[in-house]
């Protein structure tokens, strides 16, 4: 093993981060190389900077002006230079500001600073690299978005243990908990959580939520250590009253010293900028000092140093100019409202008609919506909406198809689910 991946696990030992380490997270470490020779010349080598491989005029990275006519406004560093490889330092202090503002409940608590990820699926993957492997299987719910599979069993060789999320019109608090329990004599328990989720579009009561923590605090406990993942891709997009308003990462941060839990979030869904391909990550525990969370942010800038070096620096200088602009929560207002409203029209549709074949799973925020098939094929439906119909829709599963009212226009949902609820009933017959 490397002595610097060494190093950081001594720092580890006495952390639950490093109890939970997966075997590639044991050997990650973050290179004392170019990126930190260079760091460390831009720091100190007053002369000249030989250490980057950047094309520099007169202090300044060169840009052509093809380039920089689209942005005029934009110094060039803020285009076309590297950025560090936990991500421009400005924007993961802004970032961390924004957390606090949305999740009054973490004010004085302990966690890391934010590490800019390229995009919350990238975000979900390092994580994987990190604390998952062959022999420590991830739970989430069923159903779940796909990528969860492609990323823990086919890139990781472990296993997806899924537990039924829904239960009476709500979150099934007694499948989590036999879930949890179950994973539990395995001696650890890796668990995400996807709220608002994808597929179904559901986010847990204040109520259900209460639930969910106790659950796991009780498993803790018991000594069991746990890692928890927060995927708040679509923090904030709640459309009911009773709906917990925060990040369960708020409380789950400093909840437990057998706890490690993991903010996975973005600007890529709360901000609107899909294509930014722009995430964040966020660690928290009970107990876990500076010197801790810095060996485990190193860890993670390995893994992003050995595979795609720094993210991409034009997203973090645009979301870090947004961020300034007195105009940008009036904006995203905006764009909720009219998500509301497409959710206010699904809501009324489906409360007001009725299928042979499709039950709506239960959901009350995000930007889906999806479908119980019952006895008829979700790929079969898929496909004849499609070809017949000209509306895309996804089947999750066999037996689930997801529909992205966020994707559709206010004056186009009563057919869209008119034809869905008529293509089912006639392919059923």
């Amino acid at each position: 093993m490397n002595p610097l991946a060494q190093e950081l696990n001594d720092t580890l030992a006495s952390s639950i981060a490093g109890e939970l380490l997966s075997d590639l997270g044991k050997r990650m470490y973050f290179p004392r190389g170019i990126i930190s020779q260079g760091g460390e010349a831009k720091k100190l080598g007053h002369v000249a900077n030989a250490t980057i491989g950047m094309t520099v005029v007169n202090g300044t990275p060169a840009i052509l002006e093809a380039i920089h006519k689209n942005a005029p406004d934009m110094k060039n560093g803020e285009l076309v230079a590297y950025s560090p490889t936990a991500g421009n330092p400005d924007l993961r202090e802004a970032w961390k500001n924004a957390l606090l503002v949305k999740n009054p409940s973490l004010k004085d608590k302990n966690f890391s600073l934010p590490v800019v990820v390229p995009g919350l699926t990238a975000g979900i993957s390092y994580l994987a690299d990190l604390f998952v492997d062959g022999t420590k299987p991830l739970l989430a719910a069923n159903p779940s978005w796909d990528n969860y599979a492609l990323v823990i069993e086919s890139r990781r060789g472990a296993e997806l243990h899924q537990f039924s999320m829904f239960k009476d019109g709500g979150f099934n608090v007694s499948a989590f908990e036999k879930a949890i329990a179950d994973e539990a004599k395995n001696g650890s328990v890796r668990v995400l959580l996807n709220f608002p989720q994808n597929p179904s579009g559901y986010s847990p009561t204040n109520a259900e939520a209460q639930q969910i923590l106790s659950i796991l605090k009780a498993q803790a406990d018991k000594g069991t250590k746990l890692l928890v993942w927060c995927d708040d891709a679509y923090f904030g997009l709640n459309y009911e009253k009773d709906i917990y308003p925060q990040s369960l990462f708020a409380e789950l941060c400093d909840m437990h010293e057998n706890i490690l839990a993991v903010k996975i979030d973005g600007p890529t869904k709360e901000d609107f900028v899909w294509g930014f391909r722009c995430g964040f990550l966020t660690f928290g525990s009970k107990g876990m000092t500076d010197a801790h969370y810095d060996a485990l942010v190193k860890k993670l800038m390995g893994l992003i140093r050995s595979s795609v070096s720094c993210s991409s620096t034009v997203p973090q200088s645009m979301m870090l100019h947004a961020f300034k602009d007195p105009e940008l929560e009036s904006q995203k207002k905006a764009m909720r409202d009219m998500l509301e409203r497409r959710y206010k029209l699904v809501r009324s549709f489906v409360d007001t008609h009725t299928s042979k074949t499709l039950t709506p799973l239960p959901f009350n925020s995000g930007y889906f919506m999806s479908f119980d098939t019952g006895k008829l094929d979700a790929e079969v439906l898929r496909k004849s909406l499609l070809n017949e119909k000209g509306i895309g829709t996804i089947s999750i599963d066999s037996e689930t198809l997801r529909v992205a009212f966020s994707s559709v226009d206010e004056d186009k949902i009563e057919k869209v689910y008119s034809e869905i609820y008529a293509s089912a009933d006639a392919l059923a017959k």
